[in-house]
């Protein structure tokens, strides 16, 4: 675990806290690592959860299948990211969607109670922990916010349009790579992929923009 030090320290839960701090804490929170091959589950649907999941590598795609399974990615999950908060604390409902790793990933488990337990040497770091645990929600609030901002675009091209701006205002560029290939992004935006793509190619066509593979610039 210790090998994954540096990457914890750059994690926004851990912000402002040094690597010695976070070693320190590791025994506190009775932190535990698990690696996943590709496509195995991490948290089922209907599964309670008791640990906050930080991803030390690899990648996560929260997402949900419907009974004729179709899907539809709710978040993407990359390394230094947390997931699972929103499900851990005491009496919250189980998991609603499932935890699935799309490349081999390691994740390291925070014990929820024992995080949000400030230890009885009431550590400054730990305090610390507990602040950027209720910042990371919030900010995970928003990006939600904004993704039903995309889906809320009535055509598939509105939604595409919403998703590829919002994409070049987070890099600063109007040249950028998304973390999702063509059928992620279908169902990222609940879109068909087949009307998608098509409608990728028009606006390629009307020099909107041009792309290849997961590269995108917007023109």
């Amino acid at each position: 675990m210790k090998n994954y030090i540096s990457v914890m320290k750059s994690a926004d839960i851990f912000m402002d806290v040094s690597e010695n701090e976070i070693e320190a804490m590791l025994d506190c929170m009775q932190a535990k690592t698990a690696d996943y091959r590709k496509g195995e589950y991490v948290f089922r649907q209907g599964e309670n959860i008791k640990s906050i999941a930080l991803l030390l590598k690899g990648k996560i795609h929260i997402q949900q299948d419907d009974y004729w399974g179709n899907r539809s990615i709710i978040n993407v999950i990359s390394q230094g990211e947390m997931f699972g908060e929103s499900y851990a604390l005491q009496h919250s409902e189980p998991f609603l969607n499932d935890a699935v790793a799309v490349e081999d990933s390691t994740i390291v488990f925070f014990d929820i109670s024992r995080m949000l337990t400030v230890c009885s040497a009431a550590c400054k770091f730990h305090s610390k922990v507990i602040r950027n645990l209720f910042t990371v929600i919030s900010q995970k609030n928003r990006i939600l916010v904004q993704k039903l901002g995309h889906m809320s675009r009535r055509s598939t091209r509105e939604k595409l349009i919403s998703y590829l701006s919002a994409e070049a205002r987070r890099h600063g560029s109007g040249s950028f790579a998304i973390p999702f290939n063509r059928q992620q992004l279908a169902d990222f935006l609940s879109v068909d992929r087949s009307a998608m793509s098509n409608e990728l190619c028009k606006m390629r066509d009307e020099g909107l923009l041009s792309f290849n593979k997961n590269q995108f610039t917007l023109l």
